[in-house]
C-alpha cells in the first residue's frame, strides 16, 4: 500500500503535465521569433518608419529650414495646383491608352506564341522578353536619341518614305505618343510572359472538349480561353497600372515632363517639388495622394475584372 501511494505521488499530474507541455512547446516556438526579427526590423526601419513618417511631414510646411504645423493645409492646397491637376490628366491618358493597348498586345503575343505549330518558339518569346531586362534609363536614352527631331533614326526612316520629319519630343501631342510608345515598348514583353504562363496553366480537356462541340478558334479563345486568364489578365492591369501612376524614369529622361508639362506626371511632379524646391511637406502630400489614387484604381479593377462566383 505504501509503495502504491509512493508511485503515485511521484506521477506528475496531468495538469502540471499540460502547463509543462505548453512552457516546452513555447520555448520551442521562441527561435522561430528571433530568426524573422531580421526581416522585421529592415521592414520597419526602411519601410514602415519612412512611410509613417512621410504622412507626418505632410502635416508641416517647411520654410527656411523650420517646420510649422499646418494641419491639412497641404492637402487642400492639392485641389487649387494646377499642375497637380495635369499630372493626373496625363496620367489618366496613358491609363485609358496604354494600360490596355499593352495588356491586348501581350495577350496576343501570348496566344501566339502558345501555338504548337509556331517554329522557334522559345527563341520568339526570349526575342519579346528582351525589353523587359533592359535598364530605364538605358532605354529611355535610347529612345530620346532615336526620336531626336534633327538626324533621329525615326524621322529618317520616315524620310525615306517621303513623310517630313516630327517633333517628337517637342510637341505636346507627338511627346505623349512618344512615351506611350516607349513605355508599351519596354512592358509588353514582361505581361506577354505573364500571361503566356496562364495560358499554359489552362487544361487541354477544355479545348478538346471545345473542338469536339465543333468550337472554331475565336470561339474557343473568348469562351475559354478569356475566361481562364481572368486572374492573369487582372494581376497585368492593376501592376500595370500602379507602374504607369509611378512613371518617373521614361518622362524624365525623354522630355523632363514637358513640353508645356504635357509629359508631367504626379512622381515627377513630387520629385520637383521636393528635390527642387525643398517643399518636402507638400511632396509628402502628393505621394499620399497617389497612394490613395492607386488605392481606388486598383480597387475598381478588381471589381470590374473579377470572377463571378
Amino acid at each position: 500500500m505504501a509503495s502504491t501511494l509512493l508511485r503515485h505521488s511521484r506521477r506528475p499530474s496531468a495538469n502540471a503535465g499540460g502547463r509543462a507541455g505548453a512552457h516546452g512547446s513555447a520555448r520551442r516556438r521562441r527561435p522561430g521569433y528571433w530568426f524573422v526579427l531580421p526581416a522585421v526590423a529592415l521592414f520597419a526601419i526602411f519601410f514602415l518608419y519612412p512611410l509613417l513618417s512621410s504622412l507626418w511631414q505632410s502635416f508641416f510646411s517647411t520654410n527656411g529650414g523650420e517646420s510649422t504645423w499646418v494641419g491639412g493645409a497641404q492637402y487642400m492646397r492639392l485641389f487649387h495646383d494646377p499642375l497637380v491637376a495635369k499630372s493626373l490628366f496625363n496620367v489618366g491618358l496613358i491609363l485609358v491608352i496604354q494600360v490596355p493597348l499593352m495588356v491586348c498586345i501581350a495577350l496576343g503575343l501570348a496566344y501566339l506564341l502558345n501555338q504548337s505549330w509556331l517554329r522557334f518558339r522559345t527563341g520568339f518569346r526570349a526575342l519579346h522578353f528582351l525589353p523587359a531586362v533592359t535598364t530605364l534609363v538605358a532605354y529611355s536614352l535610347v529612345f530620346r536619341v532615336m526620336l531626336a527631331t534633327d538626324g533621329g533614326a525615326v524621322n529618317q526612316i520616315l524620310g525615306m518614305f517621303g513623310m517630313s520629319a516630327v517633333d517628337w519630343l517637342n510637341s505636346e501631342a507627338w511627346s505623349r505618343v512618344a512615351l506611350i510608345a516607349s513605355i508599351t515598348w519596354r512592358w509588353t514583353g514582361y505581361n506577354m510572359i505573364i500571361i503566356l504562363a496562364g495560358l499554359q496553366g489552362i487544361p487541354s480537356e477544355l479545348y478538346e472538349a471545345a473542338r469536339i462541340d465543333g468550337a472554331g478558334r475565336w470561339a474557343i479563345f473568348t469562351k475559354i480561353v478569356i475566361p481562364q486568364l481572368r486572374p492573369v489578365l487582372l494581376f497585368s492591369s492593376i501592376t500595370s497600372t500602379i507602374g504607369a501612376l509611378q512613371l518617373f524614369d521614361e518622362n524624365f529622361i525623354l522630355t523632363g515632363g514637358g513640353p508645356n508639362n504635357a509629359t508631367l506626371t504626379p512622381v515627377l511632379y513630387l520629385y520637383k517639388v521636393g528635390f527642387q524646391q525643398f517643399d518636402f511637406g507638400y511632396a509628402s502630400a502628393i505621394a499620399w495622394l497617389l497612394v490613395a489614387i492607386i488605392a481606388v484604381v486598383s480597387v475598381v479593377q478588381f471589381v470590374i475584372m473579377k470572377e463571378k462566383k
